[in-house]
């Protein structure tokens, strides 16, 4: 497999199709992979895309992660129908972008940008935060892979597997998204008295964007705290 993209010694890695790793395909088990060889044994933290790829990474290889912080992430959508209807509405966004079998696309990588961060579920993120310079340097063919191969639709649940993790988990939602903040306090009753939830007041799906302090000093006191023996 390629790499995936590492930038500096923070292991700030581009997931598949984003960024330096925009011609990787791989869906999440794939993806999963890549990322632990290109992390190795360290302290994980993924935010909702990524936080679904770190959780795919703890289960598969706990000897890698030390500690776990999963940011607006799910463990997966329970109904079938469900599912495939997330499948759908994203692989319609990769068509938008990337059409199969060719023709000309109906939005720009900036215009599906723009069109993303003013979704209501991300609420009043700074716009100095929103990092659209960096979001548009994007392509459309690596978006168009990651909705289709590492969308939320395509994530088999893991509901029944979380209570495996056994290092120190912590889940971060923002106190408005309501619908994250349920599914954390889900995830940290399914996984165990190693895991904690902590909501992020005033913020949304994105309370590390909003609230960056509030955010950076949790998640800094939780990977202070010794591994497990």
């Amino acid at each position: 497999m390629d790499d995936l993209s590492v930038h500096h010694q923070l292991a700030l890695v581009d997931l598949p199709g984003h960024g330096g790793s925009s011609d990787i395909r791989a869906d999440l088990i794939e993806g999963a992979t890549l990322l632990g060889d290109a992390g190795g044994p360290a302290g994980y933290l993924g935010y909702s895309m990524g936080a679904r790829f770190c959780l795919h990474l703890a289960l598969a290889r706990p000897d890698l992660v030390h500690h776990l912080v999963l940011v607006s992430g799910t463990a997966g959508i329970d109904g079938a129908d469900e599912r495939a209807e997330r499948r759908r509405a994203d692989v319609a966004l990769a068509e938008r972008l990337d059409p199969v079998g060719g023709g000309a696309p109906e939005d720009t990588v900036a215009e599906f940008v723009d069109r993303w961060v003013t979704n209501p579920m991300f609420g009043d993120v700074p716009a100095a935060a929103n990092g659209l310079d960096e979001r548009k340097r994007n392509t459309a063919g690596g978006l168009a892979t990651s909705l289709r191969m590492a969308g939320t639709g395509t994530q088999v649940p893991l509901w029944d597997r979380i209570g495996e993790l056994a290092m120190p988990v912590l889940v971060v939602t923002g106190a408005r998204d309501a619908r994250f903040t349920a599914i954390g306090r889900r995830m940290v009753e399914s996984i165990g008295t190693n895991a904690r939830h902590v909501e992020i007041g005033d913020a949304d799906h994105s309370p590390h964007l909003q609230r960056p302090h509030r955010v950076a000093s949790v998640v800094h006191a939780f990977l202070s705290t010794p591994d497990p023996d």
